[in-house]
């Protein structure tokens, strides 16, 4: 090893040191704060969680996944076919969710996730008549009003609750399809990351990435939320955006139009998912592909419209959002503690190799973000274009942080940013990649055996 490669290991190592110690941090003043105020409002700072050492039916499989990804999955994503290779990673993804999920049980892990008394399904019976539902959405959001959704159904738009209830009347109700749906939907956003870095940078990166995309401790939070979905509709729009600027597909123009529709889905699953559009200008700055616009526009206008025409407000809603949330935890949850703390959960959530990675993101930064000149666009290496892509990612992340409105939850409210940040590990030494899939699956297992996360 050159002098200079152990000297940006030993950088990268420091950058992963550093992420570690402000999780450390971030647990014990996080504890200090909730024994002595209760104000965090959450059992185990900074996660959402319960302190719950145990072993489950998921254990076995979990870790014979990590075991395998490691040993095999850096050598499998160099080699497979291309077309091979992205339905592999998702089907990869599957097995580490849906057995991390199953080490705390069938109903505990997955059927019984999305059935208690702040979620979807409780009250996805009040959507048998769709039209009605949404007409009279808004008329429920705060918590002083009558028949008030629970928490979850009033902080997103309907778009979400209504995905359960049409489950349900297509015959796949219940806690158990809702998890399935959410878990299958959820992981595939690793397919569609690959496909748009495919693309936008070239298919090595996108190779050095997959295992890591495959292995992110998120995994544990994509098999216990909706928020999986949610990051996977997002990631969809982006990588059918990114098929149509780079016009890399036979349809461009269907690809754009698809790529609005899912925008557009996207922000009336969760309010928040409006900042995906850093990722996606990020995506027109590299490749100066605004002549299908005018249809990923439409797209999204469509979905805004026929929202807007069966009743719903986007905007009233949202305002609404904000004084609902301030009824709750929000109110007393300490801004000065979250605004760092919710980094904590970040790290937890894409783990160390993505710590490394941003290092190198942020030390390329200053001549990727130079290639974005027109004149030098055209010349942009795939490294700067992956690194102008993580940038994008984590301004999104960190303007969610300063809204303050994310206080605490983030590990699960922030998946759809988390997939984006996670291919900065493409930027690691290839020698290095079984030591630091290793840091990541042991992360996601000591996680999932050491505590009961909650949502």
């Amino acid at each position: 090893m050159s002098p200079g490669s152990r000297s940006a290991h030993r950088a990268d190592l420091r950058a992963a040191t550093g992420a570690a110690l402000l999780v450390v941090l971030a647990a014990a003043v996080g504890t200090v704060i909730e024994r002595t105020s209760g104000s965090l409002h959450v059992n185990w700072p900074p996660l959402y969680a319960s302190w719950d050492p145990h072993l489950g039916p998921g254990t076995p499989a979990a870790v014979a996944v990590a075991v395998a990804v490691i040993a095999y999955g850096p050598p499998l994503a160099a080699r497979l076919p291309w077309r091979v290779l992205v339905p592999a990673g998702w089907a990869a993804s599957m097995a580490w969710t849906w057995s991390l999920a199953l080490v705390d049980g069938w109903h505990t892990g997955i059927a019984g996730r999305l059935t208690t008394a702040y979620e979807y399904l409780t009250v996805i019976h009040r959507f048998d008549d769709p039209g009605r539902a949404l007409r009279d959405f808004t008329h429920h959001i705060l918590d002083t009003a009558p028949d008030h959704w629970p928490a979850h159904v009033a902080g997103h738009p309907p778009a979400a609750v209504l995905t359960f209830a049409g489950l349900d009347h297509l015959g796949l109700g219940g806690g158990a399809w809702a998890g399935v749906w959410c878990i299958t939907l959820g992981t595939s956003a690793v397919a569609a990351v690959l496909v748009a870095l495919r693309v936008l940078t070239d298919e090595t990166t996108a190779r050095r990435a997959a295992p890591f995309l495959v292995a992110a401790p998120a995994a544990v939070w994509v098999g216990t939320s909706a928020d999986g979905y949610f990051a996977a509709v997002a990631a969809w729009a982006l990588a059918l955006l990114a098929l149509a600027v780079t016009g890399t597909t036979r349809a461009p123009a269907a690809a754009a139009l698809a790529a609005g529709l899912l925008f557009g889905l996207t922000c009336y699953l969760s309010y928040g998912l409006t900042l995906i559009a850093l990722p996606a200008a990020a995506m027109l700055l590299l490749t100066r592909g605004v002549r299908l616009l005018p249809l990923v526009a439409a797209g999204m206008i469509a979905v805004a419209a026929a929202f807007s025409l069966a009743g719903f407000n986007w905007w009233e809603g949202y305002q609404l959002l904000v004084e609902r949330y301030y009824q709750g935890a929000a109110a007393v949850r300490p801004y000065a503690y979250w605004i760092w703390g919710n980094l904590a959960c970040a790290v937890l959530i894409t783990g160390l190799a993505p710590a490394a990675g941003l290092r190198r993101v942020l030390a390329a930064a200053p001549g990727a973000l130079r290639q974005l000149r027109p004149a030098g666009a055209s010349r942009a290496t795939a490294a700067g274009r992956l690194v102008v892509l993580v940038l994008a990612a984590l301004a999104a992340l960190l303007v969610a942080d300063l809204s303050g409105m994310s206080k605490a939850e983030t590990e699960r409210i922030w998946l759809p940013f988390a997939f984006w940040l996670l291919p900065a590990t493409a930027l690691l030494p290839t020698a290095r990649h079984r030591h630091w899939l290793a840091a990541q699956t042991a992360l996601a297992l000591l996680l999932n055996h050491l505590l009961y996360t909650g949502w």
